[in-house]
């Protein structure tokens, strides 16, 4: 699905230049599930915002689908972007004007839709993550493990094929925060791609690969056996 080759990004000041990814070599296939992890700094935000086409590199190839879009411009990036990816954060990102259903249903305004169909996507999307029964109340009404699954189903109405999760968890309680990673888990088990930044090993450990970076470079990986 993708594949990074001998990708850095160096971010540069008049005083201070910063290498934040040296030469990471990294591939992952369609339907995998993969944590990556670090210490503060190392380049776990820097590498899923390439990943998510919101940064380019500043050296090495980013092929998506087997086409080279390193050093694409922002209007053929969010093209490709919009199509195939999902976002998920850590502060939920949600708009307080706007009620859960409506949230939703944002995503699809950049997407050729239909009014009907979009309600029918939203519909279905809200029964699947269990929120359906708050769909006309305000982000400011929900709990922050509710706040997460508006964002989930936000991530995914649009049918995208990878979702791009960052510290998915970092803002909820360790009830809520399994909750969401069992829903991570059950999108994957139906086929989409799932990469996610986190701090926690035992969220981490939903994964089936574990992606260690250190220093702006890729230390170690560790594979679940089957």
């Amino acid at each position: 699905m993708l594949k990074l080759n001998n990708l850095s990004r160096i971010y540069q000041t008049d005083e201070v230049e910063t290498l934040a990814l040296n030469e990471v070599n990294i591939e992952i296939d369609k339907g995998e599930f993969d944590a990556i992890m670090g210490p503060s700094g190392c380049g776990k935000s820097t590498l899923l915002n390439i990943v998510g086409m919101l940064d380019n590199p500043s050296s090495g190839e980013y092929w998506f689908n087997n086409e080279n879009i390193a050093g694409y411009n922002e209007a053929k990036l969010s093209d490709i972007r919009k199509k195939n990816i999902g976002f998920i954060f850590q502060n939920f990102n949600l708009i307080d004007e706007l009620t859960v259903q409506e949230n939703i249903e944002l995503a699809l305004l950049y997407h050729d839709v239909s009014a009907s169909e979009r309600k029918q996507r939203v519909a279905e999307v809200m029964d699947k993550v269990g929120i359906a029964h708050r769909a006309k109340h305000m982000p400011s009404q929900l709990s922050g493990g509710q706040q997460q699954r508006v964002a989930v189903a936000r991530a995914v109405v649009g049918n995208q094929s990878m979702i791009l999760a960052d510290e998915p968890t970092g803002n909820l309680d360790s009830a809520h925060g399994q909750e969401v990673m069992q829903m991570l888990q059950k999108l994957n088990q139906e086929g989409t791609t799932i990469v996610m930044v986190t701090h926690s090993p035992a969220h981490a450990d939903y994964a089936r690969r574990t992606i260690n970076l250190f220093d702006g470079q890729v230390v170690t990986e560790n594979v679940k056996a089957a």
